[in-house]
């Protein structure tokens, strides 16, 4: 940590030496292991690392950015003139000057509490687990593809800046996941444990892989994959839906996190990604969901992807409603957007690794739990359908139309669980749907469930956040044929 303290302190010095008004450094040293059986051989066997220094200037109100992979202090001086050189001659294309909101100069340590260390497991252990999952979803003709897979990844950053932040992170998450697909009957079906893309992931060590009790899932989601190729389509019309965690996560992804992330409602996305319907004039008083909906978003929370000490502004982690008691309360914001637009900075700023820009990206943003427990919110439910588990989506640029699928449905007649019904797509307006949440399952049906895939930018990075849900209904949802 010395070193890489000293290499992004000669950084920073430079910086200010070629004539930043403001410069920050960080080292960036990441480790991850990827392991992934097919059929029960291996497909997938990675452990790539990675290091480097990025820089990031203020050259008379304009950003400059430079990175290079070398860690040496005369590299580290290289790519801040560089970093300088690039903020000069892009002050010509800028409309108006950067303001930063103020902030401290943080001098502190984070690392993500592990009970065990993944990566000090052997690889024969991490493969006889992996074995056991596959071998748990054997058995039936139908299947044609079985999955395990497993993620590691381990990060340590240090960041100085010449407000005075000497910042250390060390941020571990772990991740494995089972997935079982069947063909019969003209059909083709998967079904996935804890979640899909992968499984779950969680801010912690391997401890949160033995959590997830591969092998014990194996044998029902071999069974439900069969099943679902002879069960009859979710027909289309008006119905209640409950979503249980592993859907509604992406569902607060998609129609709630990206919508309120500040550079975006400006415009910042709209040549990639599109912008926002959650204008500035909404904060406040707009009406996102009904009275018990609450959605939080918190860096601080235990177990989250972005849970850390500090984001990569140098602003210490929050915790803050983006929607309370229905009502529209708060973005995403990163030091830039809050001097610019005289908001909170939420310290939500981070980069994909050393060699871009910290953006603006979501943060771990959860809907709060209610009161209800599962059997009871199926049985006050006399028609709709359960749906588990994230298959596919689509939603409009503007984060207000949208529609998914998932996995596998559960049509409810009367409070009771009928038949099994294949791919329930629904669809809906956000503002409508969120308006038509009613009842909400309470803490002990609640769990973080982690993104690894979260694409934005241009060029595009991509970075890991959690979401926390437990079970909820939404009233007359329509489902398509």
């Amino acid at each position: 940590m010395g070193n890489d303290t000293k290499l992004a302190r000669a950084a920073v010095d430079a910086a200010l030496a070629a004539g930043a008004s403001y410069a920050d450094a960080r080292v960036n040293r990441l480790l991850r292991e990827e392991l992934g059986l097919r059929n029960g051989k291996l497909e997938t066997a990675r452990s790539p690392e990675d290091e480097g220094l990025g820089v990031r200037v203020l050259v008379d109100g304009c950003w400059g950015f430079a990175a290079l992979p070398e860690l040496s202090e005369s590299t580290a001086k290289a790519a801040a003139r560089r970093a300088v050189r690039a903020g000069q001659e892009l002050g010509g294309a800028r409309t108006s000057a950067v303001r930063l909101s103020a902030e401290n100069g943080h001098v502190g340590e984070y690392t993500s509490p592990v009970e065990i260390d993944p990566f000090s497991i052997a690889l024969t252990d991490k493969l006889d687990l992996m074995r056991r999952a596959d071998e748990s979803m054997q058995g039936a003709a139908e299947t044609v593809v079985r999955e395990v897979t497993l993620s590691l990844r381990r990060e340590e950053q240090v960041q100085v800046s010449s407000e005075g932040a000497e910042i250390h992170q060390v941020l571990v998450r772990s991740g494995a996941g089972i997935s079982t697909t069947a063909a019969a009957h003209g059909a083709v079906e998967r079904r996935s444990w804890p979640a899909s893309f992968g499984g779950n992931y969680r801010s912690a060590g391997w401890e949160f892989v033995l959590a997830q009790e591969l092998p014990e899932h194996g044998a029902r989601m071999r069974d439900e994959s069969v099943a679902l190729c002879s069960a009859d389509l979710c027909p289309a019309g008006e119905r209640d839906l409950i979503l249980m965690g592993n859907q509604l996560m992406l569902q607060i992804h998609e129609s709630v996190g990206h919508p309120n992330e500040l550079d975006r409602v400006h415009g910042h996305e709209v040549d990639l990604a599109g912008g926002s319907f959650a204008t500035p004039e909404k904060l406040g008083n707009y009406r996102y969901g009904s009275e018990i909906v609450q959605l939080v978003a918190d860096s601080t929370v235990a177990g989250g992807l972005d849970t850390r000490g500090f984001d990569d502004d140098g602003v210490a982690s929050k915790r803050w409603h983006v929607v309370e008691d229905g009502i529209f309360q708060g973005y995403h914001t990163n030091r830039e957007w809050a001097g610019e637009t005289s908001t909170e900075c939420t310290a939500t700023n981070r980069a994909e690794g050393w060699f871009h820009p910290p953006i603006i990206r979501i943060t771990n943003l959860s809907l709060l739990p209610g009161t209800w427990t599962l059997p009871d919110l199926v049985a006050d439910t006399e028609d709709g359908v359960l749906c588990d588990t994230v298959k596919m989506w689509s939603i409009d640029q503007m984060r207000v139309n949208f529609q998914f699928t998932t996995e596998l449905g559960w049509e409810i007649k009367n409070g009771e669980r009928t038949r099994l019904l294949r791919r329930p797509t629904y669809q809906g307006r956000t503002r409508d749907f969120w308006g038509s949440c009613d009842a909400i399952c309470d803490e002990n049906h609640w769990q973080l469930w982690g993104v690894t895939n979260c694409g934005k930018g241009n060029p595009m990075q991509v970075a890991e956040m959690s979401h926390g849900a437990a079970p909820a209904r939404f009233r007359k949802v329509t489902f398509v044929g």
